[in-house]
């Protein structure tokens, strides 16, 4: 470890979150010997402003070139105490936090002495990995103030009318012949009644009427290439013409697809066994009685979770709640009643997620007559034919587990949403794909629409199953992160790139083939043929780095050397011993 640096280590109580666990003095005392380090202290909550007040004037009084803060996880301060060092005169670069709190404190609790034999360890790696910190300058990128919106559904329509009253430029493509999606094809839709078709229609004719706004259907995205806030891609259109455009942000709200039941799972195949999108749409044709190939329907039976929460040992299983269906069923139930106020309805339900204040709709329902019974998990509807007249029979929990048939005209399955099927797509653009099939996000809370790729969003129903209201709230929380990239018209990257040592490169491909984002190609640098890392599109993800055979390969902020430095610092103790 190199003794020439000066190194501040500041190790935090984190009001007692820490210290009830981690004996924070006995840490500070171990390690403000440790070689570099020229300062060390704790404080009550590293985080509040007098204390990064304190951490600046020390950073300046001492002259310090490197800093560690023991805290809490990086996801939540990591950017709060890099800005105090910029703000102090540090390169933001050459500080190193160690989570005291989420890998040691809380995982240890029940062992003081353990807990803070760990924290030493911790506290020890990072002063190791400050010692080799060098300062490192972000990236910047101009970036080009148009977006690319990948489906036209109401999470898309939504979206380029908002970047455009932003003053974007959008080009919105549409794989099929008509825009609006799952919603332009329903009639009243639960909470408000908005009739799905009125709002495709008002939507479309504002986007019509924005000149910033293209709109392509019968098209396809054929080609991706570019980085964060400088996007190439090509559009197929309708008439097998390839357009090429460019692009600083790319919006994906490709939207869902309808559960198709397997044959005979709740009795579908049978006549009179149907989707709830198909009764829906049914039910919407529909002008007072309510008639099924001419017959017409007095008895209907609901059963719930078609294609969500199913059995983890069946193939392709969907364990997911797709959480719309049983408010969309229950409103369906509402205006089957408009329709003909004779109607029987019951609802076969696992549990009942009308949550918020969709609730109402729930109790309206029941005031309404709608005959709700529960059952389990384990022991299914049956549906089956007696005579001319389907039977469905089931255990109600409510009433012990007794058993109740019920005759019926018409059993409406009420099916969950699943992931569309995008292959080509998700193959262009390389987007994760989570373990329910849909598009994956960083974070569900603190990064809920954005990818691993820089400057492409996921909102609607392509990330997972939403309601009309939450595909739009997604879809403004895209444009608002795509908006913010793009109108101060650059972005900052970080600057954790792998870098090539093009003396030991001796060039033999393995390093392009394992990178995912295409950011290594092929140079001749002093008369021979190496590999070149393009920063713009490197993520630092080091998959290049283990299969290079020359070790011609390193990651800026996570150099072989640090690593290494901090493994020896982990196992200090043990050496000695």
């Amino acid at each position: 470890m190199s003794t020439d640096r000066k190194i501040g280590v500041f190790i935090c109580h984190c009001g007692g979150n820490i210290s009830d666990y981690v004996d924070v003095d006995k840490v500070r005392d171990a390690v403000e010997k440790e070689p570099g380090v020229s300062i060390a202290k704790t404080t009550m909550f590293a985080c509040s402003d007098a204390a990064q007040q304190e951490i600046i004037e020390d950073i300046r009084k001492e002259g310090l070139d490197g800093i560690v803060v023991a805290s809490c996880s990086p996801k939540l301060h990591l950017l709060t105490f890099r800005a105090m060092a910029e703000r102090s005169g540090l390169n933001p670069y050459q500080y190193v936090q160690v989570n005291l709190r989420e890998q040691c404190s809380w995982a240890h609790r029940s062992d003081m002495q353990s807990a803070t034999e760990k924290g030493i360890h911790l506290v020890r790696a990072g002063i190791a990995k400050a010692a080799l910190c060098d300062p490192l300058t972000d990236m910047r990128i101009e970036t080009i103030p148009k977006v690319l919106i990948i489906g036209a559904g109401v999470s898309g329509l939504r979206a380029a009318l908002t970047l455009s009253d932003l003053g974007l430029a959008v080009f919105l493509v549409e794989k099929s012949d008509r825009v609006g999606g799952w919603t332009g094809k329903f009639g009243k839709m639960f909470s408000q009644n908005l009739i799905g078709e009125e709002v495709i229609e008002k939507l479309l004719g504002e986007v019509k009427q924005r000149e910033n706004v293209t709109l392509f259907t019968s098209a396809k995205l054929i080609e991706k290439s570019g980085r964060v806030g400088d996007f190439s891609v090509k559009v197929q259109t309708r008439n097998d013409e390839t357009i090429s455009l460019d692009v600083g942000a790319i919006i994906v709200a490709t939207g869902f697809d309808p559960y198709q039941p397997a044959e005979e799972e709740f009795g579908y195949g049978l006549k009179g066994v149907i989707t709830l999108p198909e009764f829906k749409q049914l039910l919407d044709g529909s002008n007072g009685e309510i008639l099924y190939e001419g017959r017409k329907i007095r008895d209907i039976v609901y059963i719930y979770c078609v294609g969500s929460r199913q059995d983890e040992d069946e193939e392709s299983s969907n364990l997911y709640c797709s959480r719309y269906c049983c408010t969309s069923a229950v409103h369906t139930a509402l205006l089957a009643g408009e329709k003909d106020a004779g109607l029987n309805q019951f609802h076969l339900y696992r549990d009942m997620r009308t949550y918020g204040k969709q609730e109402l709709i729930y109790e309206e329902a029941r005031i309404e007559g709608s005959v709700f019974i529960k059952y389990d998990d384990y022991d299914l509807p049956k549906v089956e034919y007696i005579g001319d007249k389907l039977r469905v029979m089931v255990n109600d929990l409510l009433i012990g587990g007794e058993e109740v048939e019920i005759d019926a005209d018409l059993v409406v399955l009420v099916t969950g949403m699943v992931p569309r099927e995008n292959d080509e797509l998700t193959s262009i653009l390389k987007l994760p794909i989570g373990l329910d099939g849909f598009y994956n996000e960083i974070h569900p809370k603190l990064r809920p629409v954005e990818t691993v790729i820089d400057g492409m969003y996921i909102v609607g129903t392509a990330q997972g199953p939403k309601t009309m209201a939450e595909s739009v709230a997604s879809a403004l929380s895209g444009v608002s992160k795509s908006a913010s990239l793009l109108m101060k018209g650059y972005v900052d990257l970080e600057p954790f790139i792998a870098r090539v040592n093009t003396e030991q490169c001796k060039w033999c491909d393995k390093c392009t083939e394992a990178c995912p984002y295409d950011a290594i190609e092929k140079i001749f640098c002093e008369g021979k043929e190496v590999a070149s890392i393009i920063p713009s599109l490197c993520k630092g993800g080091g998959a290049c780095i283990p299969v290079c055979p020359e070790d011609a390969i390193d990651l800026e902020g996570y150099t072989d050397a640090q690593i290494k430095s901090m493994i020896e610092a982990l196992v200090k103790d043990e050496e000695t011993n």
